[in-house]
């Protein structure tokens, strides 16, 4: 792990994956062995923001979290079962515990997790512990090498080109400026053209400026910089000014999905004001 606090720096992800890794468990959404006392400790010190943010924005961090976390469970659900993908591979993965639920729910699927080196020795070690399925492996991976064994190009290079394949991010993007995350992008959707079908599944905070409560996501967005040492800025202004980002970066059709669309269809908490993420799904 480098000391960095580039905007180009990924070791400091890691440090939000201890939070969202307590909040999966929180909720039900995983197993014991995925919850570290960091996250235990970066809960219990964000809980009278969350009790802030809840009074005056009708939505806490952890609202969203688990609006962005169901929604993409159910687009990758769909892919499965409708587009017949084989093939995941989730990058920063974290301690996610997507992975561990699919490889139980679809024992077919051949899933990839893969993070920064570090992180992937802990996953490694932490689904070893708990019990790691047939076809679910963790590989290092540094999304900013644009060749090399770490680099995006060489995972998808192990598997199966015949097989439908979708890439999984979640709480990744907005770590990165725009023109270093969609020249990622880019190369996501060049290296799902070699594949009998390719698609990407991703969370995204855009710049809603005319939100109704937009200063305070400009107090969530100071708050994550802080924790994790760097920018996080949020990406484009509008559902049309993604679509039309993606498409340019390479991506044919591409879907961008708020998450109040599935209020009532999904077991996702509501927010009392607008939606403040997407979920964007596109194929190549």
């Amino acid at each position: 792990m480098t000391s960095s606090t580039s905007a180009t720096d990924t070791s400091r992800i890691s440090i939000s994956a201890h939070y969202t890794g307590y909040i999966w468990y929180k909720h039900g959404l995983s197993a014991p062995g995925f919850i570290t006392g960091m996250g235990r400790v970066a809960n219990a010190a964000l809980s009278p923001v969350n009790a802030f943010l809840r009074l005056v924005a009708g939505a806490d961090i952890d609202t969203f979290l688990l609006q962005r976390h169901s929604v993409i469970d159910h687009q990758v659900e769909r892919l499965i079962e409708e587009e017949g993908v084989e093939q995941i591979v989730e990058i920063a993965a974290g301690l996610s515990p997507r992975g561990y639920r699919f490889k139980q729910k679809y024992p077919q699927l051949t899933y990839i997790e893969a993070d920064l080196p570090g992180m992937a020795n802990r996953k490694q070690a932490l689904l070893a512990a708990i019990g790691q399925a047939s076809g679910h492996s963790v590989r290092a991976c540094n999304i900013l090498q644009q060749s090399g064994d770490d680099s995006i190009s060489a995972l998808l290079a192990s598997l199966d080109p015949a097989k439908k394949t979708a890439i999984v991010t979640e709480g990744l993007v907005n770590y990165f400026d725009l023109t270093t995350i969609r020249s990622v992008w880019a190369r996501m959707a060049e290296g799902l053209k070699g594949f009998s079908g390719g698609f990407y599944v991703t969370d995204l905070y855009p710049d809603f400026a005319d939100h109704p409560s937009y200063r305070y996501v400009k107090f969530a967005q100071k708050l994550v910089g802080f924790f994790t040492r760097g920018q996080w800025p949020l990406h484009y202004p509008s559902d049309a000014a993604i679509k039309e980002g993606f498409q340019q970066d390479g991506f044919n059709e591409v879907r961008v999905h708020d998450p109040a669309e599935f209020y009532g269809k999904l077991n996702l908490p509501q927010s009392k004001t607008k939606t403040l993420v997407r979920i964007i799904r596109a194929s190549v």
